[in-house]
């Protein structure tokens, strides 16, 4: 009886250690895909600044967040084939994209999706439109890069960075910009000139260089994050509004709101930041955000009345 044991035993190890040999060899083969290489011509799919990245929220978050303005169009970094266009829960509308790299792509949260399964679409080609939808909590495109195809438990999930290039959370992205060809001074502002010159079937835009008064700084741009606030039970728009200073109809406009009803536990957008004003991201340190609002970590506590250097995502810092 002892020997049959030890002859399971053995045969069980031999059988573990077979298959770990084979995972291994299959995620050595999976490591030797040259991302960077297979990505060198690919563009950024949307114009805003980058508020979340890769790996975080405890390893769940397996994309990026760009966020921007309410209906900034939504680009395909490559061409492809559409694999997936629906509306998921979580994601929202959502729209994957299968390249000719063999990799992935998959773009949600958007307010409109222009395109439709089976269709083929160039590098460029407007997909759809930035949004609100599904599980999020503010405007922004969540983009995922996935090898071969997405799966549910993400296990082929790439890092964005490695295909767009190196990048930070504050940090402003032009769409159908290269990450090498983008810096601090060239980023050029783009503006929608009317809703009305979206081409639902071509996907087509037209857009033109806003003028000298319309250009905005992409460092101040960068640091007028938006203010969020989570409906509480006897919240009411008008409380909200009051307390953010601000009006009804604003909050209902950020977030496309056609009733003054709530619910409890929905996040809305109140607005942009004053210029004296910081709202923390993810990622951000007291250091990082005196580095950008050219101050002092000892200037920032002071004006905010912190006691430790600790600091917590939406929370609004003075920064003059």
């Amino acid at each position: 009886m002892q020997d049959y044991l030890k002859r399971l035993l053995i045969a069980g190890l031999m059988a573990l250690c077979i298959s770990l040999l084979f995972l291994g060899g299959k995620h050595s083969q999976a490591e030797m895909l040259n991302i960077p290489e297979l990505t060198s011509d690919w563009v950024w799919p949307a114009e805003g600044v980058i508020t979340d990245l890769y790996g975080t929220r405890h390893g769940h978050h397996k994309g990026i967040d760009i966020a921007g303005e309410f209906k900034t169009p939504i680009h395909s970094v490559d061409k492809g084939i559409v694999t997936k266009s629906y509306y998921s829960g979580s994601y929202g509308h959502v729209v994957f994209i299968k390249h000719d790299n063999n990799l992935e792509t998959v773009y949600a949260h958007l307010n409109k999706r222009n395109v439709e399964e089976g269709q083929a679409v160039n590098q460029g080609d407007i997909i759809g439109l930035m949004g609100n939808t599904g599980d999020s909590s503010g405007v922004h495109l969540h983009f995922e890069i996935h090898k071969e195809k997405w799966t549910y438990e993400k296990e082929n999930a790439v890092d964005p960075v490695l295909a767009l290039g190196d990048t930070a959370v504050g940090d402003p992205v032009e769409a159908m910009a290269k990450v090498e060809e983008v810096t601090m001074e060239t980023v050029a502002r783009l503006r929608l000139v009317d809703d009305s010159v979206i081409d639902d079937q071509q996907g087509s835009l037209k857009i033109e260089p806003a003028g000298k008064n319309e250009q905005k700084s992409v460092a101040a741009d960068s640091l007028q994050a938006e203010i969020k606030h989570t409906v509480k039970p006897g919240d009411t728009l008008w409380s909200i509004a009051k307390k953010y200073e601000t009006s009804v109809d604003t909050i209902k406009q950020y977030n496309q709101l056609k009733s003054d009803q709530i619910t409890s536990g929905a996040v809305l957008v109140i607005g942009k930041s004053a210029e004296n004003k910081y709202v923390v991201v993810s990622g951000d340190t007291l250091n990082s955000i005196a580095r950008k609002t050219k101050t002092t970590v000892s200037q920032l506590k002071a004006l905010n009345n912190l006691t430790t250097d600790t600091i917590q995502p939406q929370q609004i810092l003075n920064t003059r």
